[in-house]
This record gives C-alpha cells, structure tokens and sequence, in this order.
C-alpha cells in the first residue's frame, strides 16, 4: 500500500485501503460503439471500463490510481509523443522473405488533387526518420486516408508485396489455456502501445522491400509499416521476448493484447512495475489515453474478462430454481441470455418463458414452460456451450450481403464454429453489391480477428469480383482503408456459387424479408411455434434443432429455411402470403404463374404451386377481369411511309 500512499492523500489512501479490503468493486462495461476496433491501426480500443460504483467519483479512483502510478514513475515510457530517431535494433526485427523467382511489382503512383499532394509534403515521417530516399527496384503506391479527428494519414497499399512474400507461421497460444490463465485474477490491466508497428525496426537489408512511391520521389520504411502481411506476427514475437518472464505468471499476450492480471491489488501494482520496468528497458512506449487500469471487467479476445469465471456462470444456470415470479424468469432470461449465441434456436426454446413476461400476460407455469426451463439448462451447461475454436485447423469463412443485411458464417472442417449478421443501416445500405460484400468481409475480421490473424485462412464469397481484391486499381478512400485492414490477414479467396453458400445467404437475406413482413403479417412470429406440429416439416425441424444443416434447410432465430427460403407451415400465415402476393400493395392480380413466380423467390412450402392456382381461381376480380371481351379502342395497324419524313 505504499505505493497508494505516494499519489493519495491520507484521507483518500486510507478511505481506498478499506474499498479494497471489503473488495466492493462494481463494473460496468462501456458501450459496444466504444469498443469498435479501429480497423485502420487493427489495434484494439476500448475505452476507459472502471468504475467502483454508480459515483462518479469512485469511478475514476481505480483508473487515477493507475494513472498515477504511470504518470509520475513511469513519464518516459508513458510520453505524449514517439521520441524522435529511429527504435533501438533489439534482435528481432520485421523481415520480408520473397518467394523465390517472383516478379518485383513496380505500380505508378495514385493521383492526387492539389490539397492531397500538399497534405503529402507536410507528412512528418521524413522528419521524424522513419523512411528515407530509396534506389529500390520495386515500389507500391501511396494514398491519403481521413483520420476521425479531422488529420490525414498516408496508407501504403502494400498487396502486391504480400502477394510474393512467405507467410510465416509463427505459434499461437491456445485459447481455452490463455482464458484458464485468468482463472482467480480480480483486477486486471490492459496495455496498448503508441504507434506499436512504428516502434519496430525493418531488418537491415530489406528496406528495400517496403519502397513506395510519391511524386515527390521512391522512399523506403526504416521501421515497420501497417498493412504488411507478417506484421502482427512480428509484433507478438517481440512482446513474447520482452515480456517472456512474466507470461503465464501475470501476463497474456496475443498479438497487440497485453494483459496483466492479478489477484489483488497490492500484487497488481507490482506486477505493473515489473512490466514497466521491462518495457522501458526495451525502449516500448505505451498510450496512457488508450491503456485500461485497475480494472475488474475487460475485453479480451471476444469475451469480457471478469472475477466471476466462466465456470461460476454455468453453475449459477445449472442450480438455478424454478421461477415462480416474472421477475424471476427474466433474471434467469438475462443470465442464460449471456450464451444464447452458444445455442442452436434459444428464441424458440426460450419462447414459452418470454410469453409470461409480455405486459398483462398471467403467471401460469404450465407443462411448456417447464420444458422450456429444463431445455435450457441443459443445453447451456453441456460442453458443446464450452468448446472453443482449434487453432490446429484451418477456419473457413462464407460471407453474404443483400440490400439490407450482411450474415457471415466461420466453419471448421465444414461444421459452424460462430454465426455474425448485421442489419445495413445508413450509408452503408447505399453501398453498391461490391462495398457491401466488401464491408461485410470488414465486419467479419473485425469480429474474429483474434481467431484469424494467426494463420492462413480462406474466404468463400458468391461474389466474383472479390477475388480480384489484391489486384483492384485506382482504390478510392474507403476502399484504401478496407484494403489496408484486409491486407494485414494471411487469406486466400475462393469463389462460390450463391446456391452452395446457403448458411451465410440466408443470414444476411433474412432481414430483407422479415423485417418488411412482420409489420404487414400479423402473427408471422408465431411461425417458429408451429413447425413442431406441422406435418411437413416437423421431421426436418428435428435434424435441424441442434443448429446444423440438413441438407439446404437449416433454422436461424427459430425460423426454419430452406437455402434463403423462409419455410411456411400449414397455417393462416399462408393464405396471407398467398393473398398479399397476389393481389397486395403494389401487385396487379396476376397470373398463376406470376404470382407463384413471386411467392417462391422468398418462401418455401410444399404443393405451392397448388395453393397458388386455388387461390386466383377463386379471386373475384380476376373473374371479372376475365370476362371482358370488347376490343380496345383505337387498335389497328401504322402505315409505312414510302417516303423519309421532311
């Protein structure tokens, strides 16, 4: 506690050594918009998460107390800025290996209007000695990028270098040992160094390698740049060699994530020390506005690191008692609903329970809600819930994007590992088919890139163009910016037929389509609960339920499809799609073939066609459309001139 002492005041000291005694610490996560990673730098931003309890106040001391602690002590491995000169060669630096016999790309440079080539001069990195003049055989072009503060940035488009370098295959830790890690830690740090890449040094001889070219002449990077396909391998090897002595003591690195963990807070600031000790006898500088301090939730790899382990949440399920009051099912709601993306149709087997927390719904706690309850727990706390991607195989991804949503899906050996979709919104839903396939490969590595940055993977698209990603020219900022993101991934792209990419369509297709029907079709929801009686797919629905396709039918939340066809049971719901396809809104009373032309783009049930032809059969006004046979008026034939037109 000498170390709270020497920033605190007595009163406040004393007043934080009994906050930490009685350990009352409550957190709270900021929201998800903060925590978007800045698909520019890839380096993962989340914001300040401390907090003690709803004062304000008691929100910042944690936070202050680390600040202190790397403010006062540690200035010079804190600074506001790099400091000027290149990084120390530290024996582990960014090398480029080319496949032999590759042709050397040699690209002219991207246009430029006047303000950009003027904001290209001003660019500090000549000053600040992190490039110089260049004799290079092969260079790559430049563009300027908007950074959100208003500043501009110079991005490399280094594709056609990565197109001819070895990749490297660097050994990643296992997910489930580095989670198993935390287990019993209570406060927790995360650090984010500044500029982390521009505090590598290129291997000496192959700056050569990352010229690029300017109208105002070829340079080449004297430290690493962004976008270089090894580049986040290189980063993990130096932080596993500065921090070697610490890992698996108090210390988890994965990439850019440092961690340090803890079990109290006396040993967290020691464990801090020791990591900036170590940091700056590397000569490593760390962004105090982007590290988190003394805290007791933080993001890492794709889950909330908490005190409250994993394990303690399954028990908590597994013991749960039968509700007997709303508020209690929806606290068992809320907690199960913490793994609902773990498990195939949780709306649908959770159902039962939300129908009793609909406003004036009665309490009746009848044969289904038990079997909702017990359905639950059981699938919550059994190990498909706990298994976690193998690092050891190669992940897949199928992407998709319609006009109004994008859906993903990340395979192993052909079997799903995790689902992503995302409705377009704004601007975004005016992206052209090419930005918005585009945008959802974006979204996907944003989402799983703690899974794919390790190792080559391969990307199915039913988007052609996507293929020529590496090769596209003349990119425009946005596309420079996905690019550049992209490029930082070891992928490879294979083309797919839209009737083979049935997962990833349907999750991006299903918003175009329910989201316009649930408010003209009342009760379209009660579509999920019907299927289990239907005569026609409820033998489907049962190879379906535990999350897998069967054959081109597969179930997505509680919908069953079959490809990007909702399926339709046997019930009113049909003859509204049937009457709204006909004869609603904007359709004319067409044909039989028209109309069930119309009704199959979107929807899926047997003996449609049947159905389809009943009901125009029986539609009044097309009878009486059909009965009008007096000749049009003013129908006949035109003369042909025998002579031109004056």
């Amino acid at each position: 506690m000498q170390l709270i002492r020497r920033y605190m005041s007595t009163h406040d000291a004393e007043r934080y050594e009994s906050l930490v005694a009685q350990r009352v610490l409550n957190t709270q996560v900021a929201p998800p918009e903060k925590n978007q990673r800045h698909i520019f730098h890839t380096k993962g931003v989340v914001q300040e998460i401390i907090a003690i309890d709803s004062h304000h106040h008691r929100q910042r001391q944690l936070q202050q107390l680390g600040e202190h602690h790397a403010d006062r002590e540690y200035t010079d491995v804190f600074p506001k800025d790099l400091p000027p000169g290149l990084p120390p060669l530290r024996g582990i630096e960014h090398q480029i290996d080319l496949i032999p016999g590759a042709q050397l790309p040699n690209r002219a440079p991207y246009r430029t209007n006047p303000d950009e080539t003027k904001e290209i001069q001003r660019q500090a990195l000549l000053e600040k000695g992190y490039i110089r003049e260049s004799l290079s055989p092969c260079s790559v072009p430049v563009l300027l990028v908007p950074k959100k503060d208003g500043s501009w940035r110079m991005c490399v488009d280094c594709r056609a270098i990565n197109n001819i370098t070895i990749r490297y295959r660097y050994p990643i830790p296992r997910l489930d040992d580095m989670l198993d890690e935390l287990s019993g830690a209570i406060i927790f740090t995360k650090i984010d160094l500044r500029s982390g890449y521009h505090q590598i040094r290129m291997k000496l001889g192959d700056e050569w390698k990352t010229a690029f070219k300017t109208k105002f002449g070829l340079y080449e990077w004297l430290v690493m740049p962004f976008g270089l396909t090894n580049a986040p391998s290189t980063f993990m090897r130096l932080m596993n060699e500065v921090l070697r002595r610490f890992i698996g003591l108090f210390v988890v690195v994965y990439f850019d994530d440092i961690l340090i963990y803890s079990t109290c807070m006396h040993e967290h600031l020691e464990h801090l020390r020791a990591v900036f000790d170590a940091l700056r006898a590397a000569r490593l500088f760390g962004n105090i506005e982007k590290c988190i301090f003394c805290t007791q939730r933080v993001a890492f790899l794709g889950y909330v690191v908490t005190p409250h382990s994993l394990s303690s949440k399954i028990d908590a399920i597994r013991e749960w008692p039968t509700p007997t009051t709303i508020t209690r099912i929806r606290s068992f709601l809320g907690l199960a609903g913490f793994y609902r993306r773990f498990v195939p149709n949780f709306s649908s087997i959770a159902a039962p329970l939300h129908e009793l927390t609909k406003k004036d719904a009665p309490f009746s706690w009848g044969d289904s809600q038990e079997v909702a309850f017990t359905t639950l727990k059981d699938k919550l706390t059994h190990a498909p819930l706990l298994q976690l991607p193998d690092f050891n195989k190669v992940f897949e991804l199928e992407c998709d994007a319609s006009g109004f949503g994008i859906g993903v899906v990340l395979l192993q050996e052909g079997k799903p590992v995790a689902y992503f979709s995302e409705k377009l919104s704004g601007a975004s839903l005016r992206y052209s088919t090419y930005d918005k396939e585009l945008y959802a490969l974006v979204r996907t590595l944003q989402t799983w890139q703690h899974y794919l940055w390790p190792r080559e993977f391969i990307i199915h698209s039913d988007h052609e163009a996507l293929k020529h990603i590496r090769t596209q020219t003349n990119l425009n900022r946005r596309h420079a910016i996905w690019v550049e993101f992209i490029e930082s991934f070891p992928y490879i792209i294979k083309h797919k037929n839209g009737k083979d990419n049935v997962i990833a369509d349907a999750l991006s297709r299903r918003y175009t389509m329910l989201s316009q029907l649930d408010f003209k079709i009342f009760g379209l929801q009660t579509v999920k609960d019907q299927y289990v009686d239907d005569a026609d797919f409820k033998d489907i629905l049962a190879h379906c339920m535990n999350g897998k396709p069967w054959g081109k039918f597969h179930m997505q939340d509680g919908f069953l499809f079959r490809a990007n066809k909702l399926c339709v049971p046997a019930s009113s719901v049909r003859l509204l799609l049937l009457q709204e396809t006909h004869g609603g809104g904007l359709m004319g009373h067409f044909g039989v073939y028209k109309t069930h032309e119309v009704l199959t783009a979107h929807f899926f049930w047997p003996r449609m066609r049947r159905d389809v032809e009943r009901l125009v059969a029986r539609c009044t006004t097309c009878r009486n459309l059909s009965h009008v046979t007096e000749q049009p008026w003013f129908v006949y034939a035109f003369a042909y001139p025998y002579f031109p037109l004056a």
